[in-house]
């Protein structure tokens, strides 16, 4: 069903995703931990058409975050295969449909391969203005919070809020309007902590494999009902 034009208005500019729930998913179906996030990738290929319907600028989904690299060796090495054949299978998508790719965290420990990718995917749409799309990969907030204030002191004694926003990996894009979060938990995880200070935030029992295009929706639609008062009345 067609969405009215003062929906779209009011819809927030950047939404930021955690997808939590895959391996949840896996489990419950007694698949292996890799279907789960299989599963997971087409969601996030589902969230984008449907943020292009929209027309939602900005898009940023964590994908890996510095403390995955604790999990299993197999798990490590599925999720980077997985992560590489993503980007093979969505490089002529983001091309036809003008998005612009991106990425933040600290890539040196993914693969040869992998690096060489997203680095050329990053290259190849930089022009592109149709929809912003970033991968957090080996990102934590903490660490780049601090990084940030690092570079800062270099330059400079005294530090103020935007020194430190001009520095972090995010520099280039708006902080999030809104922040989604899957499966039930109740926290940012070390995700755009100072980014997300004044960020609605949305949390949904569902698994994020299970996150259909009509929950996106229905947490849009939560979101244009709240009143943003930035600390006023």
């Amino acid at each position: 069903m067609p969405l009215d034009k003062s929906f779209k208005k009011n819809l927030p500019k950047h939404v930021a995703f955690i997808m939590d729930g895959n391996r949840r998913w896996a489990k419950k179906k007694k698949l292996k931990i890799i279907d789960g996030h299989k599963k997971g990738s087409e969601v996030v290929r589902n969230i984008v058409k449907k943020s292009l319907e929209l027309e939602i600028k900005y898009l940023t989904f964590f994908s890996f975050s510095t403390e995955n690299w604790n999990r299993s060796r197999d798990e490590i090495l599925n999720l980077q295969t997985l992560l590489n054949l993503y980007l093979d299978s969505e490089e002529e998508r983001f091309i036809q449909k003008k998005i612009k790719f991106s990425f933040i965290g600290d890539i040196e420990k993914f693969d040869k391969k992998i690096k060489k990718k997203l680095n050329n995917l990053k290259l190849i749409t930089k022009s592109f203005k149709k929809l912003n799309f970033t991968l957090a990969l080996s990102y934590g907030s903490r660490n780049e919070i601090v990084d940030a204030i690092n570079k800062v002191k270099k330059k400079k004694n005294y530090i103020d809020e935007s020194d430190i926003t001009k520095h972090l990996m995010t520099s280039s894009i708006p902080d999030p309007d809104f922040v989604i979060r899957t499966s039930g938990e109740m926290r940012l995880s070390n995700f755009l902590l100072w980014q997300a200070a004044y960020a609605e935030l949305y949390f949904t029992k569902t698994l994020w494999p299970e996150f259909t295009s009509q929950k996106y929706l229905l947490a849009l639609k939560n979101y244009i009902n709240r009143k943003r008062r930035f600390g006023g009345d």
